[in-house]
């Protein structure tokens, strides 16, 4: 057995993805339905610390409340009354729906059933390949091949999910992941956060980001969203997009949580697009018990706004990758 292993479990009916660094104390579950990690589990001071607010069991996983942990494709969060035109062509991701019900959110991919496509560990890393394709579809003509790569190694955990448009049209599409963490047993209110960003997104009051630069609102107009320099949560309502990430050196852009009592912290990062920050208010089981920091490969209805346009398209037989992971840091 290496310092690295990987295997498969059972939560309930569900095969379950484990991921472990026996030298490091850490362990990550994931599950085949919707590719969704379940837990991240570090050692600290000796006792094992679970840093994920997931799903608990195989019924929730089915129902997925709050979306925790979901892997988000070929969009991310949502598309304005769920219509979008794409080369001059209007399209209807919810024909014959009206009012209220009109919502389109997240993608497709939350309830697919990824396959295995392989599992390696060795001494420096271990990893699961899952796959799944997304079909063509009312208000979304276009034939996808989505696989997601997560490999734990000796910083945390990588993402790094692939789409490559299989048909013969050009697509929309974009990837986005929607984790959920916590740091141990103290309170959302006291950890320090620190995001990377110069602009937060404004929107309207369904959180669709208004008309081209008008969306974007430099942090030091927003003094109350600003977390450029590390500060408590507090009780701050957040549930709000920040754009313009600064990137570290190592070409990573970090947004950081760190409880201050413990010393547990993590960095999420990414390598392009924005982050949603979500203190979860309004979740039916967990509210504010964990944040969610979400890396986004583009903003919220990106499918609608033309200076989003070039960076989402997909030409027929193209791939792109999207690469994000959370970064895990114990005293």
């Amino acid at each position: 057995m290496g310092a690295f292993n990987v295997a498969i479990e059972g939560l309930d009916t569900q095969p379950i993805v484990v991921l472990d660094d026996s030298a490091r104390g850490r362990r990550v579950r994931m599950a085949r339905h919707g590719a969704c990690v379940l837990g991240i589990e570090a050692t600290v001071r000796g006792r094992r610390v679970e840093l994920a607010d997931g799903h608990r069991d195989a019924a929730e996983l089915a129902a997925r409340p709050g979306s925790r942990f979901a892997l988000l494709a070929p969009f991310a969060n949502r598309v304005a009354d769920a219509r979008y035109r794409f080369d001059g062509t209007d399209h209807d991701l919810m024909p014959g729906v009206t009012g209220a019900a009109r919502a389109s959110r997240h993608g497709f991919v939350r309830d697919a059933e990824f396959a295995i496509a392989a599992l390696d560990a060795d001494e420096r890393a271990a990893s699961v390949l899952l796959a799944t394709a997304i079909p063509p579809q009312p208000g979304y003509p276009f034939a996808l091949d989505l696989a997601v790569r997560y490999t734990l190694a000796a910083d945390g955990l990588t993402l790094e999910a692939t789409l490559r448009n299989v048909g013969n049209l050009a697509a929309p599409a974009f990837v986005g992941w929607h984790p959920y963490f916590r740091l141990g047993d103290d309170a959302l209110a006291s950890w320090e956060l620190a995001i990377p960003a110069a602009c937060v997104i404004r929107t309207d009051a369904d959180y669709i980001p208004l008309p081209g630069e008008a969306a974007y609102q430099p942090l030091a107009q927003a003094s109350a969203l600003d977390f450029r320099q590390p500060r408590a949560v507090g009780a701050l309502e957040l549930n709000h997009t920040y754009a313009r990430l600064h990137a570290d050196a190592d070409g990573r852009m970090r947004t950081r949580l760190r409880d201050t009592v413990n010393g547990v912290g993590i960095a999420v990062w990414q390598e392009r697009g924005v982050l949603l920050a979500y203190t979860g208010d309004t979740l039916e089981r967990g509210a504010r018990a964990s944040l969610a920091l979400e890396p986004m490969e583009s903003l919220p209805d990106a499918f609608n706004r033309p200076d989003c346009a070039d960076a989402i398209r997909l030409e027929p037989g193209a791939a792109r990758t999207f690469r994000c992971g959370v970064e895990i840091e114990t005293p």
